[in-house]
């Protein structure tokens, strides 16, 4: 029951809190990772011919998911190629998000460095201004 509290907790912050980068890619892997456990193991009981065992199931899996797709397996059957579309579809939206993921993070550091550039021409500005102010108003006193 311990476990289903912190299941529920965990979901319900992640359904009411701005995601963040790191929790949506621990969304995403552990949706590929069920996804190709669970394919790989209806793969065996739905193409058995072409599927003999769990670890050709999971093996299909993992070459379908990353898009590698050798095709020493393929299904064979419509209920075989539905399982395949969802894993394919599953592996393109992984790769997408990482990608997406990658391309944040560095946006997010170019931004960074852009602000503090900014700051650092804004104090470098300000210095010379009081800079010249110190010598007008030196040049004002001795007058």
């Amino acid at each position: 029951m311990g476990r289903f509290n912190v299941l529920e907790r965990r979901v319900a912050r992640f359904l009411h809190e701005p995601p963040t980068v790191r929790g949506a890619t621990a969304v995403i892997v552990t949706a590929t990772f069920v996804v190709v456990v669970v394919s790989g193991f209806l793969m065996t009981l739905l193409d058995n011919a072409e599927f003999g065992d769990l670890g050709v199931g999971l093996w299909w899996a993992v070459q379908t998911v990353t898009t590698v797709g050798y095709g020493d397996v393929a299904p064979k059957n419509a209920a075989g190629r539905i399982v395949g579309t969802i894993v394919m579809l599953e592996g393109t939206a992984f790769l997408a998000i990482v990608t997406a993921v990658i391309t944040s993070s560095f946006v997010t550091r170019a931004q960074a460095e852009q602000r503090t550039d900014e700051l650092s021409d804004r104090e470098l500005m300000e210095r010379r201004f009081d800079e010249l102010e110190r010598k007008i108003d030196a040049l004002a006193a001795g007058r």
